[in-house]
């Protein structure tokens, strides 16, 4: 049963995305889809938080304290932090954070925007 299940989801702030490397894609566009992409879980019955990265300096300690004491059975990384590779240090930053501030939370990832359903209901 899905009621409830309460889900994470991280990825870049669109204001701060390189959307040169994303070709097609806009901040509008990017914002719409993980709008869209939290808002298809949540008719799923799952609580879902969409948090927002707006650098690598500060990813490690804005996701942890996003998720110390919350119940989360899932987090999602997205694939625009995973994929790229000038942001494989944050990618590892955000897994060492789900380790050490959710251990009991699953890690799932979607490969782009419209996938991260498919992603979280293999995990929960």
């Amino acid at each position: 049963m899905i009621d409830n299940k309460k889900v994470a989801l991280f990825g870049w702030h669109p204001d701060v995305v390189n959307y040169d490397k994303w070709p097609g894609m806009t901040a509008e566009k990017l914002r719409a889809a993980l709008e869209g992409d939290r808002d298809s879980l949540l008719e799923l019955g799952y609580a879902v938080d969409l948090h927002y990265i707006r650098d690598g300096e500060t990813a490690f300690d804005a996701a942890t304290e996003a998720l110390t004491g919350k119940p989360y059975e899932c987090v999602l990384i997205g694939a625009g932090v995973r994929r790229d590779e000038d942001h494989f240090l944050v990618f590892e930053k955000l897994v060492n954070a789900v380790h050490k501030a959710a251990p009991q939370a699953t890690i799932c990832f979607n490969t782009n925007p419209s996938d991260t359903a498919d992603a979280i209901k293999r995990w929960t």
